[in-house]
């Protein structure tokens, strides 16, 4: 495809999908849902207990028994699951089935040594194919697109896990996979995808590839844009929606409760993920004292599996900050707010909390920059220091540089109370993400 082609229009985005294209559960009302849940639910809770030596320690220790959960507020009182508890249990301590009965395992990268390793049973696929169909359709993806899926594929469970989904839908999946950006772009031009799946970091760089190759990106045939696997702000979605003229919707998930489609964004109203709630039951708690929060306050994300057989989840900690909401586009069905922060990405400065997607949000709407930027945490004196290095764009002026910098820094101080350094740096300067972005670097002194 050249720039002066005309893109392909198979069909207009945006429009909610027919009835009968959605699976029963999306038609549910919320008592029908609910009562599905808790049959679920009491299921999951006496699998884990009988079959995961660490369920059965733990809810000993707390005094508590599946057949103690008689409703879903009984789910409060079973103790949570943390990701120590899975790295504890390496590697496959957590399992639920014989080994043999394991299809697949996938696993997390390991900061400490030890990734958490997850497993599916040949059902658990046939589940997560089905919530990952679900979730595509969700944000407009039809039968018969063609799929550029370029999550990394291997032990993360992003690229496999978009691959299956798009197959069960019907899709043409093209698996690239991450990384060799101009062969992304050749690939974009060539097979002509209605829809990509990637991180909205890693979207960033093929979207400058393209104007590198001198491709306008509202030229190619790209109309969707699912995006996931990392926070991401709304500044995020009107940039890539304004330089690739698509609908961006996100998509939400985590290896440890399957991986992603466990929460979807509808296409029709982006207002909000989704949960499949027939399985996966989420929870929002008080990351301090975890006590269950009422509907609509933020805290951190819990989930428990509902129909998960290799490797059951009661009351994950996601650490991810979110509320829950009443549904929209899937009535009986809750959302999530958009994640933008996590407990354990939050930079806690001189006694302020700081969230990168607080700097995105600031930089995005500053002219001249580019939204690729950088933090680095240091310490000066005995004092802790944050310098945040932002690209200018190409068009951006040496003169502009300055008073750049000088709005993001004020910008920060206004929002958030603190004072930064920010430094203006040359494009395609800052290294790139193929893969989940890690915009912090913390190089702080230790006592």
């Amino acid at each position: 495809m050249t720039t002066t082609e005309p893109r392909a229009t198979a069909r207009r985005v945006g429009e909610p999908p027919s009835q009968e294209m959605l699976d029963p559960a999306e038609r549910m009302g919320v008592e029908e849902l609910r009562a599905l849940q808790l049959g679920r639910l009491r299921w999951s809770l006496r699998h884990a207990y009988d079959n995961v030596p660490h369920y059965r320690r733990a809810f000993d220790d707390a005094g508590v028994h599946p057949d103690d959960c008689r409703e879903l507020a009984d789910l409060a009182r079973f103790p949570t699951t943390s990701k120590a508890d899975l790295r504890d249990n390496y590697p496959f301590g957590m399992f639920a089935v014989p080994r043999e009965q394991v299809r697949r395992v996938h696993a997390s990268s390991g900061t400490t040594g030890r990734p958490t390793v997850v497993g599916y049973t040949e059902r658990d696929l046939d589940t997560w194919a089905t919530v990952m169909a679900r979730s595509i359709r969700a944000a407009g993806g039809r039968s018969g697109d063609v799929l550029h899926n370029a999550y990394g594929y291997g032990l993360f469970t992003g690229g496999l896990g978009a691959h299956y989904g798009a197959e069960r839908l019907g899709c043409t999946v093209v698996p690239v996979s991450g990384g060799m950006t101009p062969r992304q772009v050749q690939l974009i031009r060539d097979f002509e995808p209605r829809v990509i799946m990637v991180t909205p970091s890693y979207m960033l760089t093929v979207i400058d590839e393209l104007e590198k190759q001198g491709v306008d990106p509202r030229a190619t045939s790209l109309r969707i844009g699912i995006f996931g696997a990392e926070p991401w702000t709304e500044q995020m979605r009107r940039e890539m929606e304004e330089r690739l003229d698509i609908e961006a919707v996100d998509i939400y998930g985590l290896s440890e409760v399957m991986g992603p489609g466990v929460a979807q964004e509808c296409v029709e109203t982006k207002d909000g993920l989704h949960v499949w709630e027939d399985h996966f039951y989420p929870e929002v708690i008080d990351p301090i004292t975890g006590e269950v929060l009422p509907e609509g306050e933020r805290g951190e994300l819990v989930f428990t599996s509902l129909t998960k057989e290799a490797m059951p989840v009661v009351r994950y900690r996601t650490r991810d900050l979110t509320r829950l909401l009443p549904g929209t586009a899937r009535p009986g069905m809750r959302r999530i707010e958009k994640i933008t922060g996590r407990t354990d990405d939050m930079i806690i400065l001189r006694g302020v909390n700081l969230f990168p997607t607080q700097i995105e949000e600031i930089v995005l709407r500053t002219p001249g920059l580019s939204p690729h930027f950088s933090l680095e945490l240091t310490t000066r004196g005995r004092m802790d220091h944050l310098t945040a290095r932002v690209e200018a764009r190409p068009d951006c002026p040496p003169e502009r540089r300055a008073p750049a910098a000088a709005e993001i820094a004020k910008g920060v101080k206004d929002v958030v109370g603190l004072s930064i350094e920010v430094l203006v740096v040359d494009p395609e300067t800052l290294p790139r993400s193929v893969g989940k972005l890690q915009r912090l670097v913390d190089h702080r002194e230790r006592a």
